[in-house]
């Protein structure tokens, strides 16, 4: 597939904001996310993201139609960010780089146009209607002068209504015929034109029944189902925009010559000064170089309790500051902090495209050429068995209106993006596109043991045991490392200096040279050391070929690690532990919990093989650990989850990531899972039923265009609200 040359001036790039300054570079690789207008339907995605696929050096194009945001990715320069904004306007579609602290909304706009388009379909309906009335009443007392005097009366007041009120939509069918396509909204704009062009003709020439009234009608409930079709779009995909306005707009910098400059967070560089007042939330990922107070993360991290502010903290995109002055070093840009991360993605789960999404993608895909196809075999079978010219018109507008492919188009997206949104309010956050379809499957679930089921806060019990200089020689090694046992020594420790050159091993521990003299810390059998029997967790630090020496750790349970079991138990799940730790912990945490399935001192691939013998006997299986040190295992799981400190969520493997210490959050996520799935069925459901019911019926004459307009519109509603009932927790 070759280049496309899109390099060319901003010609075409709509509101003047020049997309090159809201790319992301990573690795050889731009990143993009614009606002795309007048996508109506899955064709419209097809079209877009094939157009801008037709470019060998695009690697991502992803259309959320809920939300309108198109995810683009390309491997090249920054610069070719305005041709392919250009080639979209070329499409029919014009985008804008998407600004979350921007006032200009084009939602917004869409919303308002709408609602004026709406004002005067519905001023035309009324007047209409009282002289269609007139004329009906009338009967055979009217004259025909006295009829044709209505009907043109008629035609003055919705032939201009219809050209301002339609045009949402003819302006959208005009640009899809012009970038050489076809969407939803042409056979719509067609049907109006039908009904308006036929009624003109019966005024002037054929001096019969007209359908001004239709055609108005026609329009007003067309126009009153996108709106709320949009006003439920926007508010089932509220979760990723407002984490996203949370960001700080402006920051503080502080000037070499001790002056503060107010800037935009945009211009934020890494090593960069800042001040942060009380009430200012922190624009970038930064380091606190002076001052003390309070910071509420719950926004990033999902702790509630305020975090103590003080020299040497790292701290976050989105913290908001409570109490004192601070003043912060930048540690990345405001496109590289946590918080722009998360946002990332949330947007990414309702970005997402399961099984589900392909399948009604590829059936709406063919709507266009089967509808017109319809249409066509409707007028002409009408004529053939003897039908007037003029209902066979009528019944192949109706078949134009009410085959619609909104219903189909919005089943999974919808459903996608108010479950994503859940989750997110519920401190989850979905890493993997078809993550919530697969979770719904699982029937087992595995736990890692340490910093799981348990705090992961080891605290070290026998330090008055310990040989004088132990302490600090376990922590010298233990300072390089983030595994909980490592931290527990450096904490018991204090402050100190780290050994250069630690290697560590997984499942192992931690070695390194010191004079000459190999020291090493770590597990019993890797150092060759018989384990204790006793329930307390291990390490041993061994220098040279002196006597090991043991550290022995206390680890607890979690508040809600039983209720979390139970809970899964309760819905269907069978429960296992598979754990590194030795067998006298694992068998201790897992009475406790109810756990009769566990194995213990497993090597990282030992847990991998455990995983695929229980896949191999037909269980779907979710892994629960870490998220770092539970990399592999989380990778031959099904589906995985980890509980990752807020440093810690960018690098997560995992499908699932919760935020916090809830473990809880496991049964929610398995909740909405299961929930989405059902939601998505029933969505696939309605519109299948709708099809089978209103096409027949458009093509029998059993239906007019009226009633097929808000047959049309109450599809693409009913679909949105059954997606809307997982964000009430009807899961």
């Amino acid at each position: 597939m070759a280049a496309i040359d899109i390099h060319a001036d901003d010609a075409g790039l709509i509101g003047g904001a020049d997309p090159q300054a809201f790319v992301r570079r990573n690795d050889g690789v731009s990143y993009l996310d614009l606002m795309v207008r007048g996508a109506t339907c899955a064709g419209c995605i097809a079209r877009i993201e094939s157009g801008l696929k037709a470019d060998e050096r695009v690697e991502t194009a992803r259309l959320n139609l809920s939300t309108g945001r198109l995810a683009l990715s390309w491997r090249g320069e920054a610069g070719l960010a305005s041709g392919y904004v250009r080639l979209l306007g070329q499409l029919g579609y014009p985008a804008t780089p998407y600004e979350p602290e921007s006032d200009a909304d084009p939602q917004r706009e869409e919303e308002k146009r709408l609602l004026r388009a709406m004002a005067v379909a519905g001023f035309a309906m009324m007047n209409v209607m009282l002289l269609s009335i007139s004329v009906w009443s009338g009967g055979l007392e009217m004259t025909d002068t006295m009829q044709a005097l209505m009907h043109r009366i008629s035609a003055l007041i919705v032939l201009p209504a219809a050209a301002f009120a339609g045009q949402p939509f003819f302006r959208s069918a005009l640009a899809a015929l012009r970038g050489g396509h076809v969407n939803m909204d042409v056979p719509i704009s067609l049907a109006v034109l039908l009904a308006c062009g036929l009624s003109v003709w019966e005024t002037f020439i054929g001096h019969g029944q007209t359908y001004y009234d239709a055609a108005v009608m026609l329009l007003f409930f067309l126009l009153i189902g996108r709106f709320l079709d949009m006003r439920l779009r926007a508010r089932a995909g509220e979760a990723a925009r407002g984490l996203a306005a949370m960001q700080a707009a402006t920051a503080n910098r502080l000037e070499s010559d001790g002056s503060l400059r107010a800037i935009p967070a945009r211009e934020v560089k890494a090593g960069d000064r800042l001040v942060l007042a009380a009430g200012d939330r922190v624009p970038v990922d930064a380091r606190i170089l002076e001052g003390e107070g309070a910071l509420d993360g719950s926004l990033v991290t999902g702790e509630t309790a305020p975090v103590t502010a003080r020299p040497g903290r790292d701290v976050y995109s989105g913290m908001l500051n409570l109490d004192g002055k601070l003043v912060l070093e930048a540690r990345a840009d405001r496109d590289n902090s946590l918080l722009a991360e998360v946002t990332r993605l949330v947007e990414a789960g309702e970005q997402a495209r399961s099984r589900y999404v392909r399948l009604a993608d590829h059936a709406a895909r063919l709507y266009v050429p089967v509808v017109h196809g319809l249409a066509a075999l409707t007028l002409v079978g009408w004529l053939l068995i003897g039908g007037e010219v003029r209902p066979a018109i009528i019944n192949a507008i109706a078949v134009l209106i009410i085959t619609c492919p909104c219903a189909l188009g919005l089943a999974v997206p919808a459903v996608q993006v108010v479950a994503s949104g859940r989750l997110y309010r519920e401190g989850v956050l979905v890493k993997s596109g078809d993550a919530l379809e697969r979770f719904a499957g699982v029937d087992t679930v595995v736990f890692d043991k340490t910093g799981t089921l348990t705090e992961g806060r080891p605290r070290l019990v026998n330090i008055d045991e310990l040989p004088a200089d132990a302490l600090e020689q376990a922590a010298r090694l233990a300072r390089t490392s983030r595994h909980p046992l490592s931290r527990a020594i450096a904490d018991a420790a204090g402050m100190g200096e780290a050994a250069a050159g630690v290697r560590e091993q997984p499942g192992g521990g931690l070695e390194a040279s010191r004079d000459g003299v190999p020291v090493r810390f770590g597990a019993a059998r890797w150092l060759g050391i018989t384990a204790q029997s006793d329930p307390h967790t291990e390490a041993w630090l061994q220098v040279g070929d002196s006597e090991p020496v043991r550290f022995r750790f206390e680890d607890r349970l979690k508040a809600d690690a039983l209720e979390t079991v139970s809970g899964l138990t309760a819905r269907g799940c069978q429960v296992l532990l598979l754990s590194g730790d030795r067998v006298g912990p694992v068998d201790a945490a897992a009475k406790a919990l109810g756990i009769v399935d566990w194995q213990a001192e497993l090597q990282p691939q030992d847990k991998i093989a455990a995983l695929e013998a229980i896949k191999a006997g037909g269980r779907s299986v979710a892994m629960i650990g870490d998220g770092i040190n539970d990399a592999p295992a989380l990778a031959a799981a099904h589906v995985s989850v980890s509980l990752a400190s807020a440093a810690e969520i960018s690098q997560a493997a995992a499908d699932f990531v919760l935020q916090g210490d809830r473990l809880a959050a496991c049964l929610v996520t398995l909740d909405v899972s299961r929930g989405a799935k059902r939601r998505v069925l029933e969505n696939f459901g309605l519109a299948a039923a709708y099809n089978a019911i209103a096409v027949p019926m458009a093509v029998a004459g059993l239906v007019t265009p009226l009633i097929a307009a808000i047959a049309m519109s109450a599809s693409s509603v009913l679909v949105t609200l059954n997606a809307l009932r997982l964000a009430r927790g009807q899961s």
